[in-house]
């Protein structure tokens, strides 16, 4: 495997399932080398995996998000064909896309279809003291104008992942397909639904009367400390808004059973964590009960989809380095395991059946159907051309005892034409979050095939905080980051030294974001590492605590605001600058300047504190990235640094 089929790989993204459950409509994006261009176009393939795919919507412009009518008759989507994004419509039998929207500030996903066929919701900015477009034009267009570009900040959250965000909110529209008309169903100064990963989603009732949507509404600044995200209700033809979720903690994914009497929502327990478990809750929407679908096993629920029936709730959960999809009663039972990962994503669910996107750590994502007795289908292969003419040797799952005695799961990658015979150096990258794990799915960003391709047999540890293992696992980080974590990635690192392969004398860490500060740590504290990375890792924790844009996070990981007590105590206690004496390791720096969850200033402290002891370390600075080093040029000088930087010190 080569650095260029990573970066030229096709993605497959965006699955979505026609009502009839017939046809799967989904975005397949192309890489040029040469430009780092990318372009997405819409494809078309029969859900039962009978036909190969078809062009439905293409060119030189990207097209996006594909949703169905409720008639399976027409393709809504975004494109930019015109210049800025807007909501096209197109019959799935052919014929010219008719332009829906035409709002200054474009359009973002999601795109939902009514169920009535007559309208389409989606996201856009706004100032929030504007009532109707033309407000919303003349604002932009008078600060595009103005020469002096300057941040006024009067609240909390005002830049978030790699944009600023001061004057501006998200809230959800609604146009008419018969005429155009588009009106803002969520005003005021809040975003609707929240900033990016947090949640987008939002859905019609099935009387298409009213929209279910998820929102911060504790008023402005609280916002930044609090996770209390709720769902709410609004009319799809603008009005007074209700809230259904009377919880203190996050609630997200609103989905409507069929019949439009209770509403499915994902739900937290405790405010201000943002790695709790995610439950399965249904709300009646009349009496306003909830009950939850199933406690046991411990099992966190991320996506989630109601059977058109409103029989059975599909849905994905991690389990032991992997993503797992799984089927359980709508009316609470016991969850059936129906598809194992790699990374399964985006789900649609019909009668019997769903379909998803799956990833492996030896392949891209492509789209699969499995029925509700386990029987899985691949419907797409995009990438074949060029995986069947490369050796991507079978990931391993190993298991050691970490701190107290508990098992910790890692993956363990060996290089083409691996000899047992002979020693290999070896990296261990470690993941970031600290609540994310190192799944059996493909990355564009950190894929360890592509590592092992170097001749290095690649390790990554699931340690404390990984999701799959259990709740008491991911809380087992908190406000102990460089504790019982550390042990276990230790107890890994061990382990993989005495392997008969493995060359002890040359190993190498890597990591990013949580995965550079362990990084940090743990070269701050054994030398026994030839060779680090740390990107965008956390170094000095003080410094970042009032300067990342999501301030529950620090408070929650560290036990309150930077000037209580016990922050202060977990700083001095777990943060590596004070340790960055005793750092003798090589170490490249990762820092982009349009990252704000741990913001560029970070890295430059380190690569200050190495230079100034003489450690020999180097650093990129990428302006035009944020937390995450994303286009394809940029990603291929990334991956040339790092190799370059580790094949010269390991």
């Amino acid at each position: 495997m080569t650095l260029d089929n990573l970066l030229g790989a096709i993605r497959v993204t965006e699955p979505a399932l026609s009502a009839d459950g017939r046809l799967v409509a989904y975005v397949r994006t192309t890489t040029d080398l040469q430009t780092g261009r990318r372009n997405g176009d819409i494809y078309l393939v029969p859900a039962d995996g009978s036909a190969a795919p078809k062009l439905f919507a293409g060119g030189s412009s990207a097209e996006s998000t594909p949703q169905f009518s409720p008639d399976s008759r027409q393709i809504a989507f975004i494109s930019s064909r015109d210049g800025a994004s807007q909501v096209y419509v197109a019959g799935v039998s052919g014929g010219e896309p008719k332009k829906i929207t035409a709002i200054a500030a474009g359009v973002q996903p999601p795109l939902v279809f009514s169920p009535d066929g007559r309208h389409v919701a989606f996201v856009s900015d706004v100032f929030p003291e504007c009532r109707d477009e033309a407000c919303n034009r003349s604002r932009a267009e008078a600060l595009e104008k103005d020469p002096v570009k300057v941040h006024r900040l009067a609240k909390l959250m005002f830049r978030h992942w790699n944009e600023w965000r001061e004057n501006q909110r998200h809230h959800i529209f609604v146009a008419d397909l018969d005429g155009g008309a588009t009106r803002d169903v969520t005003p005021g100064d809040f975003d609707a639904p929240p900033h990016n990963y947090e949640d987008a989603s939002f859905v019609f009732s099935p009387d298409s009367r009213q929209l279910a949507f998820v929102s911060k509404r504790e008023g402005p600044d609280v916002e930044a400390w609090s996770t209390n995200m709720d769902v709410w209700l609004t009319p799809a033809a603008g009005g007074d808004i209700r809230k259904v979720t009377p919880n203190p903690a996050a609630d997200q994914s609103p989905v409507f059973a069929p019949d439009g009497r209770s509403l499915l929502v994902r739900g937290q327990r405790r405010a201000g964590f943002e790695a709790d478990r995610w439950y399965l809750d249904a709300y009646d929407l009349q009496g306003g009960t909830k009950r939850t679908l199933f406690t046991t096993p411990d099992l966190p629920a991320d996506e989630a989809g109601i059977s058109p029936d409103g029989t059975a709730v599909w849905f994905t959960a991690p389990e032991e380095g992997r993503q797992n999809l799984f089927v359980v009663p709508f009316a609470g039972g016991t969850p059936k395991r129906v598809a194992m990962g790699g990374g399964i994503a985006s789900i649609n669910v019909a009668n019997g059946f769903a379909v998803f996107s799956k990833s492996t750590l030896a392949g891209p994502a492509d789209l699969f159907r499995a029925s509700a007795d386990g029987s899985v289908k691949q419907l797409t292969n995009e990438n074949r051309s060029w995986l069947k003419d490369v050796t991507i040797p079978p990931p391993q799952s190993l298991t050691v005892a970490g701190a107290n005695g508990t098992p910790i799961q890692y993956w363990l990658l060996k290089p083409p034409n691996f000899d047992a015979a002979k020693k290999y150096k070896t990296v261990f990258i470690i993941h970031g979050g600290p609540q994310s794990p190192a799944n059996d799915g493909w990355s564009y960003r950190w894929n360890p095939a592509l590592w092992a391709a170097q001749g290095w047999v690649v390790v990554e540890p699931n340690p404390r905080g990984s999701p799959g293992f259990g709740q008491k696992f991911i809380d087992e980080i908190s406000q102990d980051w460089g504790g019982k974590v550390m042990v276990d990635i230790d107890a890994v690192v061990n382990a993989v030294a005495k392997m008969p392969f493995v060359d002890a004398d040359h190993l190498g860490i890597a990591g990013a974001s949580y995965g550079g500060y362990a990084v940090n740590w743990i070269i701050g504290h054994t030398n026994r590492f030839k060779v680090a990375v740390s990107h965008d890792g956390v170094f000095n924790l003080e410094s970042m605590a009032l300067a990342t844009e999501e301030l529950w996070f620090s408070e929650w990981e560290f036990g309150g605001p930077p000037w209580s007590a016990k922050a202060r105590a977990n700083y001095a206690k777990f943060s590596p600058h004070q340790f960055a004496d005793k750092i003798r390791t090589p170490t490249l720096v990762i820092t982009s300047e349009l990252d704000f969850r741990v913001p560029v200033d970070q890295g430059l402290q380190l690569l200050t504190a190495l230079r100034r002891q003489g450690v020999p370390a180097e650093a990129l600075v990428f302006p035009d990235e944020g937390h995450w080093v994303l286009k394809a040029l940029n990603s291929k000088r990334w991956h040339e640094a790092v190799f370059g930087w580790i094949n010269k010190h390991l």
